[in-house]
């Protein structure tokens, strides 16, 4: 029997609202697939339009927070804090994510050392991409980080 995917919020170090992800659809050891439904409870829908584009670059950020937050649970450590330093190329075919889609966001891991890591991701409908970005992020060791539970938004 396969063991239940674990909760976005079980895996990054926010506090809701800020968990922007509905659920982790799945992982492999260098990529991680997540989804996330467009409806006028999502954060940052606007009634008429939907989701702006650009928010799609923090489900990107919170895709790769899973991705270390899954190695954490895996390892048997707590979760802790990641940030995002970059994006490169973001590219969004349209300007909104629309009511009734259900996305998918992969990250797959290109490049890692030293808390570095450089991930490839998209975000998909069921049959296309939508958007596209490399984005850069950095874990500090745990000796540097002070996370004494979760972020607040």
């Amino acid at each position: 029997m396969m063991e239940p995917l674990p909760k976005p919020a079980d895996l990054l170090p926010h506090a809701p609202p800020m968990v922007l992800l509905d659920e982790v659809v799945g992982w492999t050891d260098d990529t991680v697939r997540a989804a996330v439904a467009i409806t006028p409870d999502t954060p940052f829908f606007q009634p008429g339009h939907g989701v702006p584009a650009h928010v799609g670059i923090e489900w990107m950020a919170q895709t790769c927070g899973l991705y270390a937050g899954l190695e954490a649970m895996r390892a048997g450590l707590p979760v802790r804090l990641g940030f995002l330093l970059g994006s490169r190329r973001y590219k969004a075919v349209r300007a909104w994510f629309v009511d009734g889609e259900r996305l998918t966001i992969t990250v797959r891991l290109i490049f890692r050392e030293s808390g570095l890591a450089v991930f490839d991701c998209k975000i998909s409908t069921s049959d296309t991409d939508v958007a596209t970005a490399r984005l850069t992020v950095y874990q500090p060791d745990e000796a540097s980080t002070d996370n004494q539970g979760k972020q607040e938004g």
